[in-house]
């Protein structure tokens, strides 16, 4: 019962979090120059987290475009050159999981902040990341 109250309360806060962003908000910040090197940045990112960083296979679907993510109880305020990354790693038995979204926000070469992914891999790092890759022209169907 304590679980089902749990993923209740936690449906109606995702669900009360506006992440509509208004245009002053995304003119109020700096994002830097566009990366360069996004792709060896994400790799290297990766490369610590993944079961088979050799093996993953490691899609660069969209961006990098300029993205903003506004506060919500859930999330602090997050900037940066955005790019959509579909990643399928192994599991410890060596068999593919199937892929999974995450989106990486970088400034001045630098991962700055990563919705979805190893390090987020939760309801809502998952949610934020299909929601930005379909933002960016991603959109992930499974």
């Amino acid at each position: 019962m304590r679980k089902v109250l749990f993923f209740v309360l936690l449906a109606a806060a995702l669900g009360g979090c506006d992440t509509t962003v208004k245009k002053s908000e995304v003119e109020s910040v700096d994002y830097g120059p566009r990366p360069q090197h996004f792709q060896a940045a994400v790799r290297d990112y990766l490369k610590i987290r993944l079961t088979d960083p050799a093996g993953a296979i490691v899609e660069f679907r969209a961006g990098p475009q300029q993205l903003f993510q506004r506060e919500t109880p859930l999330r602090k305020t997050q900037w940066g050159w955005a790019l959509c990354v579909w990643v399928n790693d192994k599991n410890r038995q060596g068999a593919f999981e199937g892929f999974y979204p995450m989106t990486v926000m970088i400034r001045n070469e630098k991962i700055e902040h990563v919705n979805g992914g190893p390090d987020d891999d939760n309801l809502v790092g998952n949610r934020y990341a299909r929601e930005q890759c379909e933002q960016l022209g991603a959109p992930f169907k499974k």
